[in-house]
């Protein structure tokens, strides 16, 4: 079975369809047409995903699971603990004005293994989340990680080595919570892939589910990359709105915003580069089309973690360009000032 190289599937159809075929695409974000596949004529019949596990509720887990939950022949389950659960009870999630009647399941109890175990928590509850699910996991169970950084997928084979993992990252979605209220006017799109090219059936699943539920992915080329591009844009954006307090119009007004923004997305495409990634400046201006159409009022994660007092992901961003940049001798200024700026403002960091 011969996958293409971006099978892409968005919201809004008749805004953005290509002529000769008939599902949505990404043209906005300067991505090559969509090629749909049969799933379900001769070869290419496959076993659905039907059970998924969700762990992490805020505001992409929130806005991702409403979608999941209403996806045909789905199951979804909600993993959390006790307190949680019943505080969900008491004041259920609300996505866009409505209330979401989420299935919540406790560590402890006993249930099939799920199909995919999707994880939307912060990168500082992720070794409790790898815990928290270890009963959904069985031998064939799919794990696909939305964190920010380029590091939870290989903690997540640290713990369960014989599992499938594919990578991923969430583009141009400007969910926001607030409370048990989660907001959006976007949710973009989930680009995931198989670094190692070697389970494309795994890749067609979640692709197939993937349309069922509505939720807007790419399978790109080089999946590696896509998830660098996405780092160097959470070290840019994410540390600049944190200490600016900005949501992105005013990196779409301000042009110094804006330059600082891609001061410190230059030192991560330095050390990428130094790693064997092709970034390049072309690449920043790639997020400027996915940027200008975003929400003005929309806020990065990291923005909401300081407005809300708690601890940000400014090791798994600045940090880890700072450790990286030492390790190739690639000097990395911009998130040194960064780093230390957002240490002194919030609480202490994982």
């Amino acid at each position: 079975m011969q996958l293409p190289t971006y099978i892409i599937l968005t919201q809004h159809a008749e805004k953005h369809a290509v002529a000769g075929c008939t599902q949505p695409n990404l043209y906005m974000f300067g991505l090559a047409p969509c090629r749909m596949l049969e799933v379900e004529k001769g070869e290419l019949r496959m076993e659905r995903i039907r059970r998924v596990s969700l762990i992490g509720l805020g505001a992409v887990g929130a806005a991702y699971g409403s979608r999941l939950l209403m996806a045909t022949e789905t199951e979804l389950s909600v993993v959390v603990d006790r307190t949680r659960k019943d505080r969900y009870r008491e004041r259920p999630v609300v996505v866009n004005g409505q209330d979401i009647a989420f299935s919540y399941v406790l560590p402890d109890e006993d249930v099939e293994p799920a199909d995919l175990v999707l994880i939307a928590v912060k990168y500082d509850g992720l070794a409790q989340a790898l815990k928290d699910i270890r009963r959904h996991v069985g031998p064939n169970t799919i794990f696909i990680s939305l964190l920010n950084g380029i590091a939870s997928e290989d903690d997540i084979r640290d713990v369960y080595p014989n599992n499938p993992i594919l990578h991923a990252v969430c583009i141009a979605i400007d969910a926001v919570r607030s409370g048990s209220d989660v907001t959006f006017s976007s949710l973009g799109y989930i680009s995931f892939g198989d670094a190692s090219g070697q389970q494309p059936d795994i890749v067609e699943r979640v692709r197939e589910l993937f349309e069922r539920a509505g939720i807007g992915y790419e399978v790109p080329a080089d999946i590696l990359r896509t998830m660098w591009w996405k780092f160097m844009i959470n070290v840019g954006i994410n540390q600049t709105s944190a200490i600016l307090r900005a949501p992105y119009g005013v990196f779409q007004q301000s042009t110094d915003a804006h330059t600082v923004m891609a001061m410190a997305m230059r030192e991560v495409i330095a050390i990428a580069r130094q790693l064997g990634i092709e970034l390049s400046e072309d690449d920043i201006d790639r997020f400027d089309d996915v940027l200008y159409a975003m929400a003005p009022t929309g806020k990065t994660s990291m923005l909401q973690d300081v407005e809300a007092g708690r601890p940000t992901e400014v090791e798994q961003l600045s940090g880890r360009v700072l450790q990286i940049g030492r390790q190739l001798g690639v000097p990395t200024p911009v998130n040194e000032v960064l780093y230390r700026a957002i240490r002194a403002i919030t609480p202490a960091s994982p």
